[in-house]
């Protein structure tokens, strides 16, 4: 979440700026594809369930954020597959980017308005204790300013990149979400100081959330939860995000579980169209 040997550790850590730079053109896509077909995943994706980890200083609690051109992409910047990509004029001087497909949206893994001026991406593992950290200490005070008074609109993407408990914890949350109740899960994972990723684990907090263990246990089994787990990981991957958390704000880009403060500047940039 292998046809090929191990992704080299450079294929995960393909580079911030790099990957920033392509991020910020797809951060629309990312959220609008809803209608889109899956993006396939990559031998990287593959083979970086078992292997690659997430171990790098641009997603530590103290990384510097790495932004880029803000918000949507200009009208001759397109992302997606070939028929949305208009031809130059012969007088264009502008390079037309065409970068990987975005999976589509699962609703379920959404939270806030939909008339929500800001949204906000998070690629996350639920192995990662930054991402910990930031579900426990700074999405509550996001929530509470931001959420609920309608200004932001969250949502996840799998980035499970710190091994096979990785994989089996993102699959079993994809799961949950077939029961609409993935939020209810994602929180119960990322409580305590330190997650419990076992099969037993899992099934013991899916039967904590009311959650009907039968079908838990038939949607994690199959290919289709599996599927959608690899096709955001591929779609990570194929940005260059470095680590885990990072965060797409309206376009741009956040490295790490950085301070409440630092997300409230980048909110605010959005929400104004600085």
């Amino acid at each position: 979440m292998t046809k090929e040997s191990p992704a080299p550790r450079h294929r995960v850590l393909l580079g911030s700026l790099a990957g920033a730079a392509v991020v910020a053109v797809l951060a629309v896509a990312a959220l609008t594809n809803q209608g889109e077909p899956a993006g396939r995943a990559t031998p990287a994706a593959a083979s970086s369930r078992d292997s690659a980890t997430a171990s790098t200083g641009a997603s530590t609690d103290t990384a510097s954020p790495s932004t880029s051109a803000a918000g949507s992409p200009t009208p001759a910047v397109t992302t997606g597959g070939p028929e949305a990509t208009p031809t130059p004029t012969p007088t264009s001087s502008v390079q037309v980017w065409e970068g990987p497909t975005p999976p589509p949206v699962d609703p379920n893994l959404s939270k806030g308005s939909a008339q929500a001026p800001v949204t906000i991406v998070e690629f996350g593992d639920f192995k990662c204790p930054n991402c910990r950290r930031f579900a426990q200490r700074i999405e509550p005070v996001l929530k509470s300013r931001y959420l609920d008074t309608g200004i932001v609109r969250m949502f996840w993407r799998d980035y499970p990149i710190r091994g096979r408990d990785s994989v089996r914890a993102a699959v079993a949350a994809r799961a949950a979400s077939r029961q609409g109740r993935f939020w209810e899960f994602h929180d119960a994972l990322y409580a305590g100081e330190r997650p419990r990723l076992t099969d037993a684990d899992l099934r013991s907090v899916a039967a904590k959330i009311g959650l009907d263990l039968r079908r838990f246990d038939a949607d994690r089994r199959g290919e289709s939860v599996r599927q959608v787990v690899d096709g955001d990981l591929g779609f990570a991957l194929e940005l260059g995000l470095p680590g885990t958390p990072a965060f797409l704000i309206n376009g741009e880009v956040l490295f790490g579980a950085q301070p409440v403060a630092a997300f409230e500047k980048a909110i605010e940039k959005a929400r104004h169209g600085g």
